[in-house]
């Protein structure tokens, strides 16, 4: 696998910090688990941070510190990025059967590995947004607001062209897409904001499947795609 497009170093040193938003963080734990690469980065990134806080002068703690800490273990959903959003590190595999309601995953392109680090996460079914075009939804995501889904596009599809009202992050699991800009293949990541204006379009003969969490909304640029994506969050 090559891999061409990265997380940007500020990404990864939010991540590394516990900085990054649920939704981003998840993409950005997926991409340094399949890109040695920035595996090494943020590894060194959090390696740095605990000698920083090693160095740094002792600080009082507030008196009910060890409650407050019992208390968010006890329920990390409700608090920031929760364990779910970092699962942990697993070697990918091929499901043995298609998405149900056990195994918490879509239906996947058959001999396709299902992606390391997403074994701590639940999606739903493949939903029908257009023709040739579905979607799966992260279920009990790590943060109420995160917008966190799967798109499967087929063969020669598109996503129709849009802008970004926040930033679109994408990371690709299976497939490939040429947004007008550059291609981005297997274990590629993109985070497009309103600078941006593209139609990623599918190459080849497979199915293009994507990890993608979504600040604000997609700006498409016709109505009919407009009404579409207001009905999945998108």
């Amino acid at each position: 696998m090559t891999i061409s497009h990265h997380p940007r170093d500020d990404v990864l040193l939010d991540l590394a910090a516990g900085r990054l938003a649920a939704g981003p963080a998840l993409l950005a734990s997926v991409h340094a688990r399949t890109c040695p690469q920035c595996g090494a980065r943020l590894r060194a990134l959090e390696a740095a941070g605990g000698v920083l806080l090693e160095s740094s002068p002792p600080q009082p703690l507030r008196a009910d510190a060890f409650a407050r800490v019992m208390e968010r273990i006890a329920a990390p959903a409700a608090h920031g990025v929760a364990q779910a959003a970092l699962p942990p590190l697993a070697v990918g595999r091929s499901p043995a059967d298609p998405g149900t309601a056990e195994t918490g995953r879509p239906d996947w392109p058959e001999g396709a590995p299902w992606p390391a680090g997403l074994d701590g996460c639940r999606f739903g079914p493949w939903k029908w947004i257009a023709p040739g075009m579905r979607w799966s939804r992260l279920l009990a995501p790590p943060e109420a607001a995160a917008n966190v889904f799967l798109l499967r596009i087929g063969p020669g599809r598109s996503l129709p062209s849009h802008t970004h009202g926040g930033v679109e992050w994408t990371q690709v699991l299976h497939g490939r897409f040429h947004d007008g800009h550059a291609l981005f293949g297997p274990g590629d990541f993109d985070a497009a904001d309103g600078s941006i204006h593209h139609q990623p379009v599918v190459q080849g003969t497979d199915d293009c499947i994507c990890l993608a969490a979504v600040d604000g909304r997609l700006r498409f640029d016709g109505l009919l795609a407009r009404l579409a994506g207001s009905l999945v969050g998108l």
